[in-house]
């Protein structure tokens, strides 16, 4: 269960998620290109430094009719002619994906520092055709053909699933969706940073609030957005050396702790019928996150001080809160009304705003995750800093609770 080699996170660069790159007719490649060089001049590492690049990302074919993505990270600058990269994909978890396959190279030794790029470009499309896109991370033909807005009408049934279970009160869910709107605006990235949002107006149920997927509503959703995120991850020896050239010391350079990843199968309906006898209703997530703990040798949630979490919808907020453990299974509620989820409370959850209020261009997500917790634990998160923080976790979920991955991110 331990890792191999350690690998460091050097830091890196989001672009501005509020951004709609299509109406500033800019292509696909220069959010990208911001974002890497964005990531270089803030790491202060050199364009030729860079061995190997790893790009996640769900639909550029769909969204952007352009496939072959690690290519495009040579057109960032001369120097990246001829190195080499690839594209990974796992629905909302294919910025995850990238960072395990960057992490597990420098693990064996291949390379001593690698690009990792997040990015997703979706605001070329009406709301109904990118809810259609979105439909190819579950099982199409079965869930999503025909199927107006397919994801939000999935995770509201894992609320009805804990309905069914334990019991869930719409004003847990919009709780959730207020502490993120609220993080949001101290996140000069976040998407919603100058929306307005309260829990009065989450509860509504008016036109200014409709439903989209049986319980989940518009307050409920996270956003359709422009973004990249660029990190860097490094050997020991390289990180060694660059924390050297800074004048820093490697023990306050963050790395990546802890890790897990599980996929489970494709249709919601099996989840739920594999998981019947099972304290947890997503039990395949609920291991992810255990396995990042015991590889990073944390025994449970006590030692982690954050978590940056998968809110696409609240219902999937509410069941990570007790799959991290914070409560028994089915009682996500009384962390809830504990105000545990604060940024000043015993276990915070989203920070940054999350999913929900700091942004979803989905194949960034998990790379931005990774750097909001690098930013935490070394205490560079600014206003939506959590104090004291030395071990954050993340969870990136691709699908409805399909694919998921966990890091722990932590400085020594």
């Amino acid at each position: 269960m331990a890792l191999g080699s350690e690998v460091y996170v050097l830091g890196g660069y989001q672009t501005d998620f509020a951004r709609n790159w299509t109406k500033e007719n800019k292509h696909f490649s220069a959010l990208m290109r911001e974002s890497v060089r964005g990531a270089l001049e803030a790491c202060q590492i050199a364009p030729e430094e860079i061995q190997s690049a790893h790009v996640g990302n769900f639909a550029a074919e769909l969204y952007c009719m352009q496939g072959h993505l690690g290519a495009f990270f040579t057109e960032v600058d001369p120097a990246f002619s001829g190195l080499p990269t690839g594209r990974h994909e796992a629905a909302c978890a294919s910025g995850s994906i990238a960072i395990l396959a960057a992490a597990a190279e420098i693990e064996a030794g291949r390379y001593d520092l690698q690009a990792v790029v997040g990015i997703e470009q979706m605001k070329t499309v009406s709301a109904d055709v990118g809810g259609s896109y979105l439909g190819t991370a579950a099982w199409y033909e079965l869930e999503a053909k025909g199927v107006e807005f397919p994801f939000p009408k999935l995770f509201g049934k894992l609320g009805d699933e804990y309905d069914k279970r334990f019991g869930l009160k719409d004003e847990h869910l919009a709780e959730i969706s207020k502490i993120n709107y609220a993080n949001a605006k101290l996140n000069p990235n976040a998407q919603t940073r100058s929306w307005y949002m309260n829990k009065d107006h989450a509860l509504c149920r008016t036109e200014d609030n409709p439903a989209v997927g049986g319980r989940v509503r518009i307050a409920d959703c996270s956003q359709v957005t422009d973004g990249a995120v660029t990190i860097f991850l490094a050997s020991r020896d390289y990180a060694e050396r660059w924390a050297r050239g800074l004048g820093r010391k490697l023990a306050d350079v963050p790395r990546i702790k802890g890790w897990g990843h599980n996929t489970a199968r494709l249709k919601f309906a099996d989840k739920v019928a594999e998981s019947k006898d099972s304290p947890y209703v997503l039990p395949h997530v609920r291991s992810t996150i255990t396995s990042a703990m015991q590889r990073a040798k944390i025994a449970d949630v006590s030692g982690i001080d954050g978590i940056e979490t998968h809110d696409c919808f609240t219902p999937s907020e509410y069941a990570a809160i007790d799959h991290f453990g914070l409560t028994a299974p089915g009682e996500s509620w009384k962390a809830i009304e504990a105000g545990w989820l604060e940024i000043d409370g015993q276990c915070p959850i989203n920070p940054s705003g999350g999913l929900i209020g700091a942004g979803h261009p989905v194949g960034a997500t998990g790379c931005r995750q990774v750097l909001d917790a690098a930013l935490q634990v070394t205490g560079q998160a600014g206003a939506y800093q959590v104090e004291g923080a030395k071990n954050f976790q993340t969870l990136n979920i691709g699908g409805s609770g399909t694919t998921s991955v966990s890091f722990v991110v932590g400085v020594d």
